[in-house]
């Protein structure tokens, strides 16, 4: 076994990844390796092993030469065994699910995953930060499923005429944004000329989050008095309709 651990060591395969390869805790597999010979091993993690390895028997490491081409080899079969076991534990997570929506979700979340472990400049943690308020926000802005559309259509992932969401307004949506980004692209947007339009936007979203914030309040005193007309001093599962439904009759006091 000290010759085993002498290769993991030059091979550079750490114990978590060989411990998910084999499909064991990590104690697990500590145990496992102060063992005394591999045949104290359960088979089939013995097996996993060799295969990773390359050999027939734990009496062939000696005759393993440590080259580029072997680790190589070597870590493509852990990579492909770890990333077999990560969907199996996901599938596990999907029931409920078909095969292709599974698969779909299990290729997310590995991309996500492995792009978030090789970020060395956190530039993609923001980028996920963001597609995660972007996906929670689709339901709410349509425009939102137009704009995917335009971008996998020109990378070249879908064709161009294909028409997922409401065609009319995908289209226009589409048109408009192949100005805008021919506009971007070649280079006649400096900063300076679009200074103002720049200023508009962020105006604008200075203002939806006043209007949003003045609803809350707004949603805040109607429960206050709702709560205070009906003789509560707290919402509970009890009387959630209730109060709600005064809420609603109190706003459409102020409507009328």
């Amino acid at each position: 076994m000290d010759s085993l651990n002498k290769l993991l060591g030059e091979l550079g395969i750490s114990k978590v990844r060989l411990a998910k390869y084999l499909g064991v805790s990590r104690q697990m597999l500590y145990n496992y390796l102060g063992q005394e010979s591999l045949s104290d091993w359960p088979k089939e993690k013995a097996m996993k092993l060799l295969c990773l390895l390359d050999i027939k028997d734990i009496k062939d490491i000696e005759k393993i030469k440590v080259d580029g081409n072997y680790i190589i080899d070597v870590e493509g079969r852990l990579s492909e065994g770890v990333k077999d076991t990560s969907n199996r534990e996901m599938m596990t997570d999907l029931r409920g699910f078909n095969k292709k929506e599974q698969e779909l979700l299990a290729n997310l979340f590995n991309l996500l995953k492995d792009k978030l472990a090789d970020d060395k400049s956190k530039e993609t943690y923001y980028a996920f930060r963001y597609l995660y308020y972007y996906l929670q926000s689709m339901d709410s802005t349509k425009e939102l499923k137009y704009i995917l559309g335009y971008i996998v259509k020109s990378l070249g992932f879908v064709d161009p005429k294909e028409y997922a969401f409401n065609e009319p307004q995908q289209f226009i949506f589409e048109s408009i944004m192949y100005s805008a980004m021919s506009l971007y692209g070649g280079g006649s947007a400096s900063k300076s000329k679009i200074a103002d339009t720049h200023k508009r936007f962020v105006e604008e979203i200075e203002r939806k989050k006043e209007e949003k914030l003045s609803r809350t309040q707004e949603l805040n005193t109607a429960r206050i008095q709702a709560l205070k007309e009906l003789g509560y001093t707290a919402i509970t599962e009890e009387n959630a309709k209730e109060v709600l439904d005064k809420i609603a009759e109190i706003q459409s006091r102020k409507v009328s």
